[in-house]
Order: structure tokens, then sequence, then C-alpha cells
């Protein structure tokens, strides 16, 4: 697709920026003083809010929510229904340096070789203000409380929390808590919900 915007129902703030080679998917709304960069697909419903970067090649699901401020490097991808709240900052280098070891020169801002991918699975919830280190992936339907630090994976349905993020309880779908961790740990089996739906827990793999 030529123009992002020819897209059924897609609004464009006038003062986003959305380079060639983007696609997004009907009815999404990109807000002002957005930056979407060439080769990024996010889909359809979706919310970029303003100020928010997206970086070459990121992949973005089907009704997705990104606040404002959000900082989406190269190397993520988010899948279908995943929450991004303000001021949250994924990275995708361990070891990043601004120069090569002599100081010559400016190291290249484009993903290499050495660039690491980040998945965020569907339903999952990232709170405002944090820190999603790189290589990681975020399992289904959890949730990253409020200015965390992630820097390992993420079981599906965990509800994290501090810097590090460590393991606090268990959410369901809907997002309610099902259960609290006790040192660190949530009892193996099934924890239902108040909805009717339950999660089934099985520990860290």
């Amino acid at each position: 697709m030529n123009d992002p915007a020819a897209a059924t129902g897609v609004r464009i703030h006038p003062t986003a920026i959305v380079e060639s080679g983007v696609v997004i998917g009907p009815r999404t709304a990109i807000w002002d003083g957005v930056h979407v960069r060439a080769g990024a697909r996010i889909g359809r419903d979706c919310i970029v809010g303003e100020k928010t970067y997206v970086a070459y090649d990121v992949r973005i699901g089907d009704l997705v929510k990104i606040n404002a401020c959000v900082y989406v490097c190269a190397g993520v991808e988010i899948e279908d229904g995943v929450m991004v709240a303000a001021h949250t900052v994924f990275t995708n280098d361990r070891f990043p340096r601004a120069t090569d070891p002599d100081l010559g020169g400016l190291l290249t801002s484009a993903p290499t070789d050495a660039t690491l991918t980040t998945r965020v699975r569907r339903g999952a919830t990232i709170g405002a203000n944090c820190t999603i280190g790189p290589g990681i992936e975020l399992g289904e339907f959890c949730m990253v409380g409020m200015g965390s630090v992630v820097t390992a994976d993420v079981p599906a349905h965990a509800l994290v929390l501090g810097n590090p993020a460590r393991l606090a309880g268990l959410v369901c779908r809907c997002g309610e808590p099902v259960a609290r961790a006790v040192a660190g740990t949530v009892p193996c089996g099934t924890h239902r919900c108040a909805c009717g739906r339950s999660v089934e827990w099985s520990g860290f793999a």
C-alpha cells in the first residue's frame, strides 16, 4: 500500500510522519506527532497515541492501544489486543554503545545482526512508564505494573511488578487478579475469576 491513509477509515493526524512503505490497517488512528518508520506494519482498529515512535519494520497486530510517548524500537513484535501505556520504552541492544571502540565514529542506529527481537503476545498489558529489556517475551494476557523494568520473560497471565519486575500474582483475561504471589510463587493449579473464566498455572517453565 503506497498511501497508508487509503485503507478504509484510517485517520492520520496532519503532524504525524508516516514514511514510505508503512502498512496501516482499516480504522486505525495515528495521532499528532507520531513517527512511523519505513517497513512498519500496523493492524486494524488500532490507536497510536501522540508523540509515539514506531521504528523500522515493527509489527503491530489488530486492536492494539498504544498510548502517548511510547518508544517502540526495531525488533519489536506486538500481537493482537495488546495495551501499551504512556511513556513505555522498548530496548533491543544488550550492550549499547554510541561509537566504535576507538571513538572514531558513531555506530549506526539502524537494525543490525545484534538487534534482538522482543515479542508481546496477544492480550498483554504494559503499564505506564515501563522499560522492556531486549530479547524478551511477554506472555499472553500478562500484565506489567506501572514503572516496572522487565529484564526476563513474563509467563502468560503473570502479573509482574518492580525493578527488576518480579512475579506478584496472576490475572484473568478480563484483567482482574485471580491469585497473589507469596515469596515470589503462586500455587500451581486452576485459579478462578469472578467473571467466570479461569487461569491454569503450572509455574515458570
